[in-house]
């Protein structure tokens, strides 16, 4: 099956399955793909009768179908995987203090997320910003291989986007806003209107598309800015903490967001970002590049020590008692860190044989969770 009617299916299994709101963005995603104004316009009536109404769950699943029968009828053509950016043993000292970023090498693709985990001052953002042409570097080497067409900075730049952390203030209305940076980038007339309310609905920015700076929290305010972003078509992103100002489940939703994005179809883009929230950023990326002191590992480097198991514990019981609930596992070292006990394992199976004695012996477990395969790991 072709990679957009997959993408369709997608769409109809998640409403099948009641998934509405998941099934509803990814919907948005193959309209996008289309390219096509008059599907535009289909989506943004559509939304606004949705967000307008309490439609009950059967006739906005009805009208769906009838929406995805249209698009099923439209060829939309893939575009292959290519490298984008390729760094080799990227190096940068600076003059005052100890701290020195070097030996990074990356290479990201279309269609790829990377994420870029670490403590605070290890070199994430410094990182992020010489990929961005932000900074400069000292020593190694960084291609670009955007499209067929040579480009200067300034044609590079449109298609290579780095969004900070702390992102500026804006006048006017959201919707305003997004309106002009549209028509700086080429949108003029209808086309800037219907793409404008497009990523105004993708980035769940409807019911606040007329609200200004002041109205809106971090969390839509970072919406804002990646709606922005993408009204430019970028082919790189790099996103410095944008899940740093979002609840638990807006964090969810913007990962998903910018998985599906950078597989899109009709214009698939490699992503990096940065993020203290491990766990959520590895579930989407497809491959995770740990700072420590300005020295990079990745995880795949880290998972050589196959035999071992690396699990995080917190139990009700006294350290003696799970010492001797545990006497049989061959625990390598156990730490306790005030909060919780963090295990590794001489036995790749120490995390089911764990819990099965602590089972065994009824002790109450509040909290666990293998690490053997996250970057947790390297921060013990």
């Amino acid at each position: 099956m072709h990679k957009y009617k997959e993408k369709l299916q997608s769409v109809v299994d998640h409403f099948n399955n009641g998934d509405y709101s998941l099934g509803y963005r990814k919907l948005i995603d193959c309209v996008l793909d289309t390219k096509k104004l008059e599907f535009y316009k289909e989506c943004i009536e559509l939304t606004d009768w949705k967000e307008t109404h309490v439609p009950s769950k059967d006739i906005l699943h009805q009208k769906v179908n009838d929406f995805i029968k249209k698009l099923s009828k439209v060829e939309v053509e893939s575009e292959k995987q290519k490298t984008l950016l390729e760094a080799t043993e990227l190096s940068k000292k600076y003059g005052r203090g100890n701290f020195q970023l070097s030996d990074i090498s990356l290479s990201i693709k279309t269609g790829e997320v990377w994420g870029l985990v670490g403590e605070n001052g290890n070199g994430k953002t410094t990182l992020l910003r010489i990929l961005s042409k932000d900074l400069s570097y000292d020593s190694g080497d960084i291609s670009f291989n955007i499209d067929d067409e040579e480009r200067d900075d300034y044609d590079l730049r449109t298609k290579l986007t780095y969004i900070p952390q702390r992102t500026p203030k804006w006048y006017g209305s959201l919707k305003s806003n997004l309106k002009y940076a549209a028509s700086h980038y080429g949108m003029k007339g209808e086309e800037n209107e219907l793409m404008v309310n497009m990523m105004i609905i993708r980035f769940g920015l409807w019911n606040y598309r007329n609200h200004n700076w002041d109205e809106l929290s971090s969390g839509y305010k970072m919406r804002f800015e990646l709606a922005r972003t993408f009204l430019r078509a970028p082919k790189i992103l790099l996103l410095d903490e944008p899940l740093a100002n979002l609840d638990v489940l807006a964090q969810q939703i913007v990962l998903e967001d910018l998985k599906n994005l950078s597989q899109s179809i009709s214009n698939p883009i490699g992503i990096i970002l940065s993020s203290q929230q491990l766990f959520e950023v590895e579930k989407v990326s497809d491959k995770v590049l740990f700072l420590k002191n300005g020295q990079p590992t990745h995880l795949s480097d880290a998972n050589n020590e196959t035999t071992l198991c690396f699990m995080e514990l917190d139990v009700t019981c006294t350290r003696d008692e799970l010492n001797e609930a545990l006497k049989d596992i061959k625990i390598k070292k156990m730490d306790f860190n005030g909060g919780m006990y963090l295990l590794k394992i001489e036995d790749e199976n120490g995390f089911n044989k764990t819990l099965s004695a602590l089972i065994h012996h009824s002790i109450e477990i509040k909290y666990v969770r293998n690490i053997s395969q996250s970057t947790k790991r390297l921060f013990i």
